[in-house]
Parts: C-alpha cells; sequence; structure tokens
C-alpha cells in the first residue's frame, strides 16, 4: 500500500500545491451516506482545481442511501481542504478528501447530510455557552476473520464464518498439522502468540492509520475468540473524531484484505461470545479547561457532568436508534449476559451503561464512557445525538435515572427490577427515537426530514425484511411440531 501523509494543508491552495509536490495522479472525493458508509468518486489530479473548493463536484443524489428522490437528484460535494491525505490504500498516488454535500440550486449545505450535522452540533455547543469544544474517544471493536459466506431467498438462508483463532477448529484438519493455541470464548483478552495470531496484523494497521494522520495510540485482541480485535485512537473534537473514524474502518478493512483477511464492524456476528461494541467516552472543555471535573463531586464529576450523563441515560432509548442502529446490533444488548444494558452511571464499573474512568484524578482525563453504541453506527449522526442529550441534560438539570456501585449484572431480582435498561429490538429503538426527538432538533442539528427519512429507511429496508424472513434455528425449534 502507498504511504500515507497528512498535506498539513488548512486551504485550497495548499491541497492544490501538495497535489503537485507529491506528484499525485488521482484525486478521490469521499462523503458518507446516511447508514454510515463512505462513497466516493474519483478524477484526474490534473483536472481537480481551485473551483473544485467553490463550484463543488456534482453527483446524482438519488443513488445514495437517505438521500434525494429522482426529480431532484442533482448535488454537489464541497472538499473540505483540511481532510486531505494521501490515499493510504491506492496503490497509484492518489489524495483523498472528504466532502460536504450541497444543493446545487440554493448553494445551501444539505440537511441530510450526517457531516453537516455533526457541524451544526458543534455549533449548538457554543451558542449554549456550556462549552465551547466537545471531545471524543470512541473505541471501535471489530473481528478479523478468514472467510464468510452467507445467502438467502424464498426457500433458504445461512451465514458461515470462519477463523483459525477460532475455539470451534480445535479438531479441523488444517494443512499439515493444526498447531493448536485457540482461543476459548471470552478469554482473548492480552493473550500474547501464538494464541493471538494477529499481532502483526493489527500493528500494520495501527502504523498504517497513524501515517495517515488518525493517531492510533494502541492495539490488543479483544475478549471474543475468534480474532476479535481493537484499536484505540487519541481523542479529538466532534467532527474531527468522526472524519478519524471513518479512515479507521478504511484502514481496518483493506489492510485486512491485502493480507487475506476479512474485517467486520458487525456488533454480533457470533453465537455465545462478545459482541462488538464502541464505548464512546466524551468530555465538554470552555476556554481549554475541562468543564465535567470537581474534585469533590461523585466520581470526581461536576455538576455539569452529572447532568449530562442524566441527559444520555433519559434519551438512551431514542439515542440507540441512532448508536445501535441495526436489527444486529440488539443480539448484543441482552439483558442478562455481558453487555451494557442498564441504564445507570457508576465509577469503574463496566456493568453500567455510563461508566467514569478512574484511572487517573488529572482533571484533563475527566470525562464519560457512554457504552451502550456499536460501531455499526453513522459517527457524525452518533456523536451528534450523544452530545445534544447531554446538552439537554445540563440545560433542564436532569439528574441520572441511577447511580449504582456494584455489579448489576448480579443484583438480586428485586434490584434489578428498579433499574431501567436498554429498548430490545431496533423495531423498539426507532419507536423511541419517533417519540422523544425534539432535543435533537435544538439549534436546527438535526432537522424534521433528516429523522423522518432514518426512521423510514431503517423500518423498510432493516426491521422489515428480517421480521418477515424464518430464522434458521426455528427450524430446530419447530419443524416437528
Amino acid at each position: 500500500m502507498a504511504a500515507a501523509r497528512k498535506t498539513g494543508g488548512k486551504s485550497p491552495k495548499d491541497v492544490l500545491a501538495f497535489i503537485k509536490q507529491n506528484k499525485l495522479q488521482i484525486v478521490d472525493v469521499k462523503f458518507i451516506d446516511m447508514p454510515g458508509m463512505w462513497q466516493h468518486f474519483s478524477v484526474p489530479a490534473e483536472d481537480f482545481t481551485a473551483d473544485a473548493f467553490s463550484e463543488g463536484l456534482g453527483f446524482d443524489g438519488s443513488s445514495i442511501r437517505g438521500f434525494q428522490k429522482i426529480q431532484e437528484s442533482d448535488m454537489i460535494l464541497i472538499p473540505d481542504a483540511n481532510t486531505a491525505i494521501v490515499d493510504p490504500v491506492c496503490e497509484i498516488p492518489t489524495l483523498s478528501i472528504i466532502c460536504n454535500v450541497f444543493d446545487p440550486v440554493t448553494r445551501k449545505a444539505y440537511s441530510r447530510d450526517p457531516r453537516y450535522v455533526a457541524q451544526k452540533a458543534e455549533a449548538f455547543l457554543k451558542s449554549t455557552g456550556i462549552g465551547d469544544s466537545s471531545f471524543w474517544g470512541p473505541e471501535a471493536e471489530f473481528f478479523i476473520f478468514d472467510d464468510v459466506r452467507y445467502g438467502g431467498g424464498t426457500n433458504s438462508s445461512f451465514y458461515y464464518v470462519d477463523s483459525t483463532e477460532g475455539n470451534w477448529n480445535t479438531g479441523r484438519k488444517e494443512d499439515g498439522a493444526n498447531l493448536g493455541f485457540k482461543i476459548r470464548p471470552k478469554e482473548g483478552y492480552f493473550p500474547v502468540p501464538p494464541n493471538d495470531t494477529f499481532q502483526d496484523l493489527r500493528s500494520e494497521m495501527l502504523l498504517t492509520m497513524r501515517a495517515a494522520g488518525v493517531p492510533a495510540e494502541m492495539q490488543h485482541h479483544e475478549v471474543g475468540t475468534a480474532g476479535q480485535a481493537e484499536i484505540d485512537i487519541r481523542f479529538d473534537t466532534l467532527v474531527r473524531m468522526a472524519d478519524h473514524l471513518m479512515v479507521y474502518k478504511y484502514v481496518i478493512k483493506n489492510v485486512a484484505r491485502k493480507h487475506g483477511y476479512t474485517a467486520t464492524f458487525m456488533p454480533k456476528p457470533l453465537f455465545g461470545d462478545n459482541g462488538s461494541g464502541m464505548h464512546c467516552h466524551q468530555s465538554i472543555w470552555k476556554a481549554g479547561k475541562p468543564v465535567f471535573f470537581d474534585a469533590k463531586g461523585y466520581a470526581q464529576l461536576s455538576k455539569t457532568a452529572l447532568h449530562y450523563v442524566g441527559g444520555l441515560l433519559k434519551h438512551a432509548p431514542s439515542l440507540l436508534g441512532l448508536c445501535a442502529p441495526t436489527t444486529n446490533s440488539y443480539r448484543r444488548l441482552v439483558p442478562g449476559f455481558e453487555a451494557p444494558v442498564n441504564l445507570a452511571l457508576s465509577q469503574r464499573n463496566r456493568s453500567a451503561s455510563c461508566r467514569i474512568p478512574m484511572y487517573s484524578n488529572n482533571p484533563k482525563a475527566k470525562r464519560v464512557e457512554f457504552r451502550c453504541p456499536d460501531p455499526s453506527c453513522n459517527p457524525y449522526l452518533a456523536f451528534a445525538a450523544m452530545l445534544m442529550a447531554g446538552l439537554d441534560g445540563v440545560k433542564n438539570k436532569i439528574e441520572p435515572l441511577a447511580i449504582v456501585d456494584k455489579d448489576l449484572y448480579d443484583l438480586e431480582p428485586e434490584e434489578a427490577a428498579k433499574i431501567q435498561t436498554v429498548p430490545g429490538s431496533l423495531s423498539e429503538a426507532l419507536d423511541a427515537l419517533e417519540a422523544d426527538h425534539d432535543y435533537l432538533l435544538k439549534g436546527d442539528v438535526f432537522t424534521p426530514d433528516l429523522i423522518e427519512q432514518w426512521l423510514n429507511y431503517k423500518r423498510a429496508n432493516e426491521v422489515d425484511p428480517i421480521r418477515l424472513r424464518p430464522h434458521p434455528h426455528e427450524f430446530f425449534l419447530y419443524y416437528d411440531i
């Protein structure tokens, strides 16, 4: 893969100069669709001029999920010079640049562009006076598999994934000899090689990210068998972190593919083992100082932080319509198992949906970790929604639903009954979002048409297709009934 470098440029002129200095041949323009997938097209570098930053580059918005109808399909992309890097994947020297979506008639930013939503959320935070910046540190987990196959039709449905690390392969006859060292379910956290077979692969992913300007700090095997992994990246402001997370997923998928593996951010690809979450660390700062710290508060939290958590917990059911936005998300978020389903605040305690890390007494390290989201989300929408929920809590002085400093998975039934839990399905989360989204509309951050389109898309394209299909395990349960 080509070495990736940041431009360091802040203007279109800098980007154009960088293209010439590095003899780049292609410019690849990227933007995000509503469900959260990068889309792109490429132009010859010699044809990429300053006009692209003012006039824009045209595309068919009706062919992008969640965007335009065919009679209003013409849209344009305006590149953001600050995001330009040498693409870390392409063999031909290529500049990669992230764009915002605009309407070519009104010349206004497009209300359904997720990146624009995130930018409006940052502006809204400043307008409240609560803070002038928010910082984000998502921990996006993923699986690395050797093989994946799936299919379905009127009369059949199946999936199959495989990994040389998978504990189910202890008896498999392999080319040569089966050398053992398979990772048992829920025992994948931090074993060294030869149990951990992906050390070098994850290191290559980490170094590729760093070369592309994403400050990856640590990589490790995660709890699950079969190649579950995590690479942590240094915290940053909301829009920049969402940009970084898109590069993160792009690098991981393509480095894996380069070596003959496949990487997935699907929340729950395996039965009987941990799913992949995306715990989101978040904090607010004002005038260069952390707003969430108070040495005398619970877990050293300020009242502002407690109310921020109150907003997250109050709006959690509707938030998950955006932060855990797939039907598969709710194979992970199941009460009674090791998943962050309990809507409570706790310090150090990973059984609560809102955890306060206590590794450091440094005020700059004080943050809230919201553990319900997963990496299937659109990060621009998810981060913006969490910020809006937290700010609603601060504005209305909402207290956390519960503060519990004990193992929430091991409560007595009468205690457990007092703790609210997350929705049990995507359908329930979407219903909650439909009923509770006024907090998202403040400052015109989210718009009614975006919420409506999101709900319609998810119900028609994800909820209903899953609801209408027989599940393979139903044949095991009911065929002989």
